[in-house]
């Protein structure tokens, strides 16, 4: 369900529409309730409750948080890289990929609430899908609650977007604000916003707790990107790819830390939590990541940095053609050259963000790794010194 109103809702026409929601989905899935519920909480750049325990924490790496609106991404996507890249378990996105959300349903109920209409292309199969722009975070956690009163849905991704709205508002910010470059600064709407957040989050759990869900259920609170100190997500800035990850529930090892997490392996281990078969697309690519159980043993634990290695290459990529591009200007050589980058005839071409669709290409992650440092090397042979 969607819905594109412009005007506020009043509470009472708010109960009255999710109530019927529910009851529709209630009357012909009822039987369909699960033991384990899972409910992972992904918003931009929540963090967890201060001063509550946890039981896992640590860091996702994310993929750049590209968002081109034109050209063939834009064709299948509405939202940022690591949106699909979370939902697909794979960097080698396709529409013909299948989502978490679909490895269960119709058989089990999922849900998906958020306050934009900005992430409709990763809603695909949802059993309930909410998104309303004119939702306040509040009402975000209202839905929610209301969804697990009467349904029983085994995956549930909530999104409260406000804050990272805020990052992106301060951004685009003048001098005048005493905020202007800087999220953290006093009267920081950002940091109203994540304040904001942080109490919607703790309303959520304490439901939780209060109905008899809580011991049934696995909590991950993540993000789908970083926040750049300055606002936003730009490309080159490297807190723009990385974000907050908390996972907690009855089987989750307490008190563990892991070195490094990618976020394809979050849809194949919400899948694993549930006893799912996850297929890939690849073989190097999403994982269930089992060291955050009880009973695992994390010594030696070093997964392959995929991730953070290709963020980091794109990024060397795109600075090194800039200089190309610059140079160009007094000499048709680095000119030609930098047209060449394009060219599958001189060389295989980069895997940098505007062929994201193409990435499958490569076959493995691996190889285009592989491939991408071969042109690096190149590029960084032909700039002279």
């Amino acid at each position: 369900m969607k819905s594109t109103r412009k005007n506020k809702i009043s509470d009472r026409d708010f109960m009255k529409r999710i109530s019927f929601l529910l009851l529709f989905l209630l009357i012909i899935q009822l039987q369909l309730y699960a033991e384990f519920r899972l409910s992972p909480v992904f918003g931009d750049n929540m963090v967890i409750q201060r001063d509550k325990e946890v039981k896992i924490w640590g860091w996702a790496n994310v993929i750049i948080p590209h968002h081109p609106t034109v050209g063939d991404y834009s064709k299948f996507n509405s939202c940022s890289f690591p949106n699909p890249v979370l939902h697909e378990g794979t960097l080698f996105l396709s529409p013909e990929n299948k989502m978490i959300q679909e490895l269960f349903s119709p058989q089990q109920q999922t849900a998906f609430v958020v306050n934009t209409t900005a992430y409709k292309s990763v809603g695909r199969g949802f059993s309930i899908l909410i998104m309303d722009d004119t939702f306040t975070d509040a009402e975000v956690v209202d839905c929610a609650v209301n969804i697990l009163k009467t349904q029983a849905p085994v995956f549930m991704r909530i999104h409260l977007q406000r804050a990272g709205q805020r990052g992106y508002d301060i951004s685009q910010s003048m001098p005048d604000k005493p905020y202007y470059r800087n999220i953290f600064a006093p009267n920081s709407p950002y940091v109203e916003a994540i304040e904001a957040a942080d109490e919607q989050l703790g309303r959520f759990v304490a439901f939780l707790k209060e109905s008899g869900m809580w011991n049934e259920t696995v909590l991950i609170v993540t993000s789908d990107h970083g926040q750049s100190r300055i606002g936003w997500h730009p490309l080159s800035d490297e807190d723009s790819w990385k974000t907050p990850l908390v996972f907690v529930g009855n089987s989750i090892a307490e008190g563990r830390e892991l070195s490094y997490f990618e976020h394809t392996d979050l849809a194949p281990t919400i899948a694993g939590l549930l006893e799912k078969e996850w297929q890939i697309s690849d073989k190097q690519s999403g994982v269930f990541v089992k060291e955050i159980l009880k009973g695992t043993d994390i010594t030696g634990y070093m997964p392959p940095t995929y991730i953070k290695t290709i963020n980091k290459q794109i990024k060397e990529y795109n600075l090194l053609k800039a200089k190309f591009v610059l140079l160009s200007e007094t000499d048709g050589y680095f000119a030609n050259f930098a047209a060449l980058l394009e060219n599958q005839t001189f060389i295989e071409p980069f895997y940098h963000q505007d062929r994201i669709l193409n990435w499958k290409e490569a076959g493995t992650i691996s190889h285009l790794i592989e491939v991408n440092e071969k042109v690096l090397k190149i590029m960084r042979n032909k700039l002279p010194e």
